[in-house]
This record gives structure tokens, sequence and C-alpha cells, in this order.
């Protein structure tokens, strides 16, 4: 064989594959936009991770809570010093009660819920800041404080 029709053959052979690899490049690119497949409908209560708010309290600090909370105010989870949502429910059936809580009880910890817990903290528990809504050291002191008590 001549070596201009080795060279011709191999360039030939070349341009082959490469054409084929671009087609299949081409066919992934297209496939690779394709709309995705539709997916079931699911509530964001569903999704939504149950939010820890211990709002400085420890582990067993929090546990001491919500032995309390559950003695008297319908908590009924776990004792494991993580206040989630059900241990706020609990406390604001309590705020409700006492301290001026106006919210839904949803377990969320949201401006009224720290504006009633922070009437209370400052009846009770030493705290001496405005009733703002806003946890601050002040706020996370008094609520120490009454944990311990505990």
């Amino acid at each position: 064989m001549r070596p201009n029709v080795v060279v011709r053959t191999l360039v030939s052979a070349l341009a082959v594959v490469g054409i084929g690899a671009g087609s299949l490049a081409g066919a992934n690119v297209g496939f690779a936009a394709s709309a995705p497949a539709p997916q079931p409908a699911v509530s964001a209560s569903a999704v939504v991770p149950l939010a820890v708010v211990n709002l400085g309290l420890s582990t067993g600090q929090a546990k001491k809570l919500q032995v309390v909370l559950k003695q008297y105010w319908g908590y009924s989870g776990a004792i494991d010093g993580k206040l989630g949502t059900d241990s706020w429910k609990a406390m604001q059936r309590f705020l409700k009660k006492y301290w001026h809580y106006t919210g839904p009880i949803d377990g969320k910890v949201g401006r009224e819920t720290i504006k009633a817990l922070q009437r209370w903290l400052k009846s009770n528990w030493g705290y001496a800041g405005g009733i703002d809504g806003v946890v601050g050291a002040g706020t996370r002191a008094a609520f120490a404080r009454y944990a311990n008590s505990l």
C-alpha cells in the first residue's frame, strides 16, 4: 500500500468515528435538555424540617422544660432537650393562658411568642429588657434562669 492511501484511509476512518461521536454528543445534549418527569405534589409541611429553637438553653435545661411542658401543657413528644415545634406549641398554650400571647398555637417561635415569653420572664425571672419580640442576651439569660430553677 502507498503511504497516501494509508493516510487517507486513516483520516476517513477517524472522520467517520468523529461524526458518529458528534451525533451521540448531540443526542446527549438533547436528552439533558428534556423536561424533567413530573413529580407528585407534596405539601410544604411534609418537607419542612421541624425547627429546634432552644433560645440558648443547653440540652439538659431544655429537657427540664420539656418535663414541665409534658406535665402541664400537653407536650407529648420525647424528652430529648430539643425544643421543636411540639415543645413550642405547649409553651404557647402556657403563654396564651397567662401572658397575653394572642397568636396561633403553631409552634413557630415568632415575634408574638417571644413578646409573651419576655412578659413572663420580666415578671418572674429577672428579664430587664423591652417587650420587643427580639431574642437578645437578656431574654436568653432569663430563660436559662428559669430552666435552672426546675
